[in-house]
């Protein structure tokens, strides 16, 4: 009989990760739990195995291979104290920089502890054994696959990352007998270039740069991107968190966000990720991403990263631009301004038709906002909706969206603001955020550039949504899951008190003309005597309309015929019926 690989596919995965990596010598000591990932690896001419009865001795054969072919070598056991027995041997690797990838297989991890035989406790090593040590468990949907495909590479680029050293992989095994698997399924592998490297070419006809949350830009920075854009075709996909002000930007929020429109956006050719955490996940699906960033971490919310950037973005572009400039070529830009400027032209008939709600607020407000000034906003529904409205040039925005908690944002503002006295700093959140941050008003360094909006709905109105989970509940959500009635119930006087108790010169609106009327002392562009919170009183009904309305600025009405009529399919067969369907279609 033949065999060939194993169908375990953790194994799978490791197998052909070694080989995209180029991990070809393996030292392989006896054992049950090994059995799947040696077996598959013995039929594989690819490898250079030798055998090691002990496991001690196995790893001090792997430091003298390593140091004389300059390679890197696995080492593979089974569990027990197999593994324990690598541990002399990985010290001398890790202080000696070697790269030895010790892959220990294991039983499930569910077993640790429940007195099952040969099953010891590897979630955890020593500091000076392993520069990294991951777990990977056996594959049970895509979630695990995609965790899995992860770990693999960081533990095989970590071998010769800042000068190397050994790392660590837990291998969880079913025992399967199947091997019967004649070609490795493809699994994507992930490289990190550093600075002397070669650097990949660029290719694809859409070609989108893609900015979390980042730091103000240098003009140089900005330049070079700019430079970059009119040689690939490129252009940056950016929202207020962004804090990008240089040209061939494209709002994200407006264009990615759009329930009827497949947006020219969506489908990336190569996609450059910049900055931290998104502000917002936006529905782009690229062919392949590019992280760059000096941490060298791998990053991969999209889940198409292939190279990591381990440099500076002045670096990195300044590579790409570097030399003789090609022609400009900017129609993808041109494809998306002219979207966005549907967009927007729609967007101006729709502002008038918005009923009062965060986002009517932040259409008034953003434009009129003070030259240099600075605003804060509260995660998820404050961020949304400012994100589809255009802030002036020379304003900065920030979210708390690192940990992307509710709590803090009126904090950080007042912390903000004690750099620079003359300047005015704005925070804007939702009632829920606001009492979590509550403290914070009376603190006595609360400085007089500080400007709040309070945006006072009764409850966590993101989760009345009809995009939320939480929103199928109708009126029931508001009891735990939104959290409605705390704080005064939309008590008309409970902040006021407050506010000005504390000194601050309160302000509130419950109307489109109560709130222009309070507009003009809000954005006043001189710093008066005195902090300003201006609450605004609105309802969760007119903020998911608003929301529904602004996610129907462009319709392709094919694209909203069919989701309809799957919606309605959907009513009437139900999910697991309406995905049965779709099957048989698919196939047709």
């Amino acid at each position: 009989m033949k065999y060939c690989y194993t169908d375990e596919r953790n194994a799978q995965i490791v197998i052909s990760l070694m080989k995209a990596h180029n991990i070809r010598k393996i030292i392989a000591s006896p054992g049950t739990t090994n059995i799947c990932l040696v077996a598959s690896m013995q039929q594989d001419p690819y490898f250079e195995i030798y055998s090691a009865p002990e496991e001690r001795s196995a790893g001090y054969m792997a430091c003298g291979l390593a140091v004389e072919s300059g390679e890197p070598v696995a080492l593979s056991c089974t569990g027990a104290t197999a593994s324990r027995n690598y541990m002399p041997a990985l010290t001398e690797a890790y202080y000696r920089k070697l790269p030895i990838l010790a892959i220990t297989s294991s039983r499930r991890s569910t077993r640790i502890g429940h007195n099952f035989d040969q099953v010891t406790d590897r979630t955890q090593l020593p500091r000076d054994v392993a520069r990294l040590s991951v777990q990977m468990p056996v594959i049970t949907d895509v979630e695990s696959e995609w965790g899995c495909i992860i770990a693999a590479n960081k533990a095989m680029l970590e071998l010769r990352h800042h000068g190397g050293g050994p790392v660590h992989i837990n291998l969880e095994t079913t025992y399967s007998r199947n091997y019967e698997v004649e070609e490795l399924p493809p699994v994507r592998a992930i490289y990190r270039i550093s600075h002397g490297d070669q650097f990949p070419k660029v290719e694809g006809a859409k070609i989108g740069i893609l900015v979390g949350t980042h730091a103000v830009w240098s003009d140089e920075l900005t330049k070079k991107i700019e430079d970059f854009c009119e040689i690939y075709n490129a252009v940056v996909i950016c929202d207020h968190t962004s804090n990008y002000k240089g040209k061939y930007k494209v709002s994200g929020n407006l264009m990615g966000i759009q329930r009827y429109n497949e947006s020219i956006i969506k489908s990336l050719d190569l996609m450059i990720y910049l900055g931290d955490i998104l502000a917002l996940p936006y529905a782009i699906s690229p062919q392949s991403v590019w992280r760059v960033n000096p941490d060298g971490e791998l990053r991969d919310p999209f889940r198409k990263l292939r190279y990591i950037f381990e440099m500076t973005e002045d670096a990195f572009f300044g590579f790409y631009t570097s030399g003789e400039k090609k022609k400009k070529v900017c129609s993808f830009y041109r494809a998306c301004e002219q979207e966005n400027k549907i967009l927007r032209d729609n967007l101006e008939h729709i502002i008038k038709k918005l009923p009062f709600s965060n986002a009517w607020i932040a259409s008034q407000t953003a434009p009129k906002l003070p030259v240099n000034s600075e605003i804060h906003f509260g995660i998820q529904n404050s961020l949304r909706f400012w994100n589809f409205f255009q802030l002036p040039e020379t304003i900065q925005g920030y979210s708390n969206t690192g940990g992307f908690g509710i709590d803090g944002s009126m904090s950080t503002t007042i912390g903000a603001a004690l750099v620079n006295y003359n300047k005015i700093y704005f925070c804007v959140l939702g009632d829920l955020a606001f009492f979590y941050d509550l403290n914070s008003l009376g603190n006595r360094h609360l400085g007089n550039n500080v400007r709040i909006i309070l945006v006072n709905n009764g409850k966590g109105t993101e989760f009345k949504l009809s995009g939320n989970p939480g929103s199928m509940f109708g009126e029931d959500t508001d009891r735990y899951i939104a959290a409605g009635g705390h704080y005064g119930r939309q008590s008309k006087t409970l902040v006021k008190h407050y506010a000005e108790d504390m000194g601050m010169e309160y302000l509130s609106a419950s109307s489109k003309e109560m709130y222009l009327h309070e507009l003009e002392k809000l954005v006043n562009p001189e710093i008066g005597n005195r902090p300003m919170l201006l609450e605004v009183f609105t309802d969760s009904i007119d903020e998911d309309a608003a929301l529904t309305m602004l996610q129907d600025c462009l319709v392709d009405e094919k694209l909203r015929t069919r989701r309809l009529a799957g919606s309605a399919v959907k009513n009437v067969l139900g999910e697991k019926g309406f995905q049965s369907i779709k099957k048989i279609l698919n196939k047709g």
